[in-house]
């Protein structure tokens, strides 16, 4: 059989890596869940298209989740199996809804039980239902819930630190778990009085409610030439490089030119395949083949302005010798203007001034904020007890709240539309955790494209919340968003750019120099472009709207602080957007990747950051929820 499994990998295309081991688990798989040797290819193929795999590979370290997508097909065959007979497949739900019913309706007569409850379940009845029937009745219900999530057993465990604030001890950052058992009275007891801190929104940002989806073949031709005349303009104004040519044109001589980095054809980029693109006013558009096997070090991907010296002997390959990747940031052009700044709170500006400047304590989480089994919005729920405790002066949420790849939402299992979930899931707990703390504590809201209550488009509006009564403490910012909170400039963006950079860039790295981290060289790409989606042409699954995309998409000036939440492991670090010749030690910023806050059917983690006046001043712990 594992003779049969392995020609089989071999005509769908699929090298396999540790051959031996691989092919017994896969005739153990075969024997237990009943597959034909086609039949489990099929289902890897099914298995590698869902995970978005780069390689045709079968990897040893995809083989448990394989094993875990065979295990869940299986189970969706008996389920349906079950339907089709007409048989019905009870699960606790059903145990937990006959309990309740039986102790609203029980008199103290003796007496046979009665069927009728029987009657109320219908026989398409999933997991999914189980829990919106058992939130309906009550919170008495919801409590005694026992879920894959409840039963975790390490919770609040600090995953990594970080501290360089000497005034601030690392075991201060820890929470004893037995703390989250307390009763809510002890949790209002505890809560310190805090001084609220400013906020101010950079940046118009896009109405809610904006048209979009208009764009036109123009808008993307003039969105990519005043990128690359942005950079041309900065190059020349730095005074470190010549005036930039038209690198198509044959020439002997060393030239210095600016394009954008582009693949020859569709597919992934490769050495063979680049391509620069220089502006329209230097080569008409056009774009010529780039030699770089003379760079000993380079970091490149499509959509990647760069400016480039070399020669173009033939006039059909230009051969590099050396590549800048960042604007000199000593000129960069802060376009922020007073009128597009948004001034929370402005009859309060005069207090909120006298707070410690430049010093910010946040909690930083991104969604989903609920489990893969369930709408229960336990570790929205577990994150804000947490915040209760430890209130900073920003709590920043970022999207997906109602998260359009949930299973229960992409199967239409819910009774409740995705505004109701929203509001009563999401706002209602925000409401009340801002009661309980006071009005020391914001909390900021930032949409994300996988929103399934929002606008599918990027960069994408702000939420529109609409609460009165908490208008100044609970704020949407657009997505992509940069906001200044007690003069700390945060830009954050909930596309994950980091993941969908780091599977189209190709980079080599110097034998004799120091080994760089490529979690850094991703978020700095954000920096040294000064754009929060530098990628051309777009992933798929990013609606960039290049009509919207010119004024949103721009990151003009470096933040101190730059979240950038993606399904890669979650990091802290420390960047620098310093250009070649330049020093500027105002240029360093904090990259922030918090993960998930949930995972599957368990936890994820989340970051809590106290930012000390500067970049070398901070105290930044990611915690599994």
């Amino acid at each position: 059989m594992d003779e049969e499994i392995k020609s089989e990998f071999k005509r769908s295309g699929f090298d396999i890596e540790d051959e031996q081991e691989i092919l017994s688990k896969c005739v153990t798989f075969c024997i237990n869940y009943s597959l034909t040797p086609s039949d489990l290819v099929s289902s890897w193929e099914v298995h590698y298209l869902n995970r978005q795999l780069n390689e045709p590979i079968v990897e040893s370290a995809e083989i448990d989740g394989f094993l875990l997508h065979l295990q869940n097909q299986k189970k969706e065959d008996i389920i349906k199996e079950k339907e089709e007979s007409g048989l019905h497949m009870y699960t606790i739900g059903d145990v937990e809804m006959l309990l309740n019913n039986d102790d609203d309706t029980k008199d103290n007569t003796p007496g046979t039980p009665i069927n009728h409850h029987h009657d109320t379940f219908s026989p398409t009845d999933t997991t999914s239902l189980m829990y919106e029937n058992v939130l309906s009745s009550g919170k008495a219900s919801k409590s005694k819930l026992i879920t894959p999530f409840s039963k975790r057993t390490e919770r609040f465990a600090v995953k990594f630190s970080i501290n360089t604030l000497p005034s601030v001890e690392n075991g201060k950052q820890e929470l004893n778990h037995e703390d989250t058992e307390n009763d809510e009275d002890d949790v209002v007891r505890r809560v310190p009085q805090r001084e609220r801190c400013s906020l101010v929104i950079h940046g118009s940002g896009l109405k809610p409610g904006c048209r979009f989806m208009y764009d036109r073949t123009e808008d993307r031709l003039n969105a990519i030439e005043n990128r690359i005349r942005k950079h041309t303009r900065a190059f020349v104004a730095s005074g470190l490089y010549e005036e930039p040519t038209d690198p198509t044109s044959a020439s002997q001589r060393s030239i210095f030119a600016v394009g954008m980095i582009c693949c020859d054809a569709e597919g992934r980029l490769n050495e063979k395949s680049v391509m620069l693109q220089s502006s329209i006013e230097h080569s008409g558009g056009e774009c010529v083949r780039l030699d770089l096997q003379r760079l000993n070090h380079y970091s490149i991907f499509p959509g990647q302005v760069v400016g480039i010296g070399g020669h173009n002997p033939s006039g059909h390959c230009f051969i590099a010798s050396k590549l800048v990747d960042s604007i000199p940031t000593s000129v960069a052009d802060e376009n922020l203007n007073p009128p597009k700044k948004q001034a929370i709170d402005k009859e309060n500006q005069s207090t909120d001034t006298l707070c410690k400047q430049r010093e910010l304590s946040m909690i930083i989480a991104a969604g989903p904020f609920t489990t893969a089994d369930n709408l229960l919005f336990e570790p929205l729920t577990e994150l804000l007890q947490y915040a209760k405790r430890r209130p900073p002066h920003l709590l920043v949420l970022l999207g997906p709240f109602v998260d359009s790849e949930h299973p229960d939402l992409k199967k239409g299992t819910v009774d409740r539309t995705f505004d109701e979930i929203f509001h009563f899931e999401i706002l209602r707990k925000l409401e009340d955790y801002v009661e309980h703390v006071g009005s020391g504590t914001r909390v900021l809201l930032v949409p994300s494209i996988r929103d399934a209550n929002h606008d599918f488009v990027f960069p994408q509006p702000a939420l529109e919340i609409n609460l009165s009564d908490f208008k100044s403490q609970i704020v949407s910012l657009a997505n992509p968003g940069i906001f200044e909170a007690n003069e700390v400039k945060v830009g954050c963006c909930t596309v994950d750019v980091i993941k969908q950079t780091s599977g189209e860039e190709i980079s080599r790295t110097a034998a004799d120099g120091k080994p760089i981290d490529r979690m850094s060289r991703l978020a700095n790409h954000i920096l040294n472009q000064q754009s929060f989606y530098p990628l051309y042409p777009p992933a798929e699954s990013v609606p960039l709207d290049f009509s919207l995309a010119p004024e949103a998409l721009q990151l003009s000036l470096v933040p101190d602080i730059l979240i950038l939440p993606s399904d890669i492991k979650y990091f802290v670090k420390m960047l620098s957007s310093e250009s070649e010749g330049i020093n500027n030690s105002n240029s360093k910023c904090i990259a922030v990747n918090p993960g998930r806050l949930a995972k599957g059917e368990g936890g994820g983690t989340f970051v809590e950051l106290h930012y000390g006046g500067g970049s070398d001043q901070i105290n930044a712990s990611i915690v599994g929820i």
